[in-house]
């Protein structure tokens, strides 16, 4: 049975402290991969961001990271896997997302962790606006995103 964890939330956390709890969710981990997205300082056009605002649908958007972490479960060895997303208005270089997953091996941990974030950009229901000096603008999906995550359908 793979532990999971969802989190969302405004407050700063702490990767570090993540990945240990994450750890104590083990007992034959041989490895732990993460990953910690960050607020760009700059938009897609170059100019300097003010804030990023990410707005969600409680209830659904959890359910939706619970599905995708489970999806990863039944396809990799893994015995731990996490997932904090922050909302609200968050600054430049502020931490925004963290993954972790655990496994006996480390190619298994790998693609869990790259896997769950592909289809977080993809498919957890989150809602992105950009504020600059120009003023506040909504995000659209990337097709790189897109891209990234269809390659999981054959694997």
């Amino acid at each position: 049975m793979t532990a999971m964890m969802v989190r969302l939330q405004e407050e700063l956390f702490d990767p570090g402290s993540l990945q240990f709890t994450l750890f104590s969710e083990t007992r034959k981990t041989g490895g732990i991969v993460t990953f910690t997205g960050y607020v760009r300082a700059i938009d897609s056009n170059g100019i300097p961001l003010k804030s990023l605002f990410l707005e969600h649908y409680p209830g659904m958007t959890e359910k939706s990271i619970k599905h995708i972490l489970s999806d990863a479960a039944d396809r990799w060895d893994i015995e731990s896997i996490g997932v904090v997303h922050r909302v609200g208005w968050l600054p430049p270089k502020d931490p925004i997302v963290w993954v972790g997953s655990a496994a006996a091996h480390r190619s298994e941990a790998f693609a869990s962790c790259e896997f769950v974030m592909d289809y977080l950009k993809t498919q957890a229901p989150f809602w992105k606006k950009e504020e600059t000096e120009e003023g506040v603008k909504w995000i659209d999906s990337h097709h790189s995103d897109e891209a990234r995550a269809a390659r999981w359908a054959t694997s």
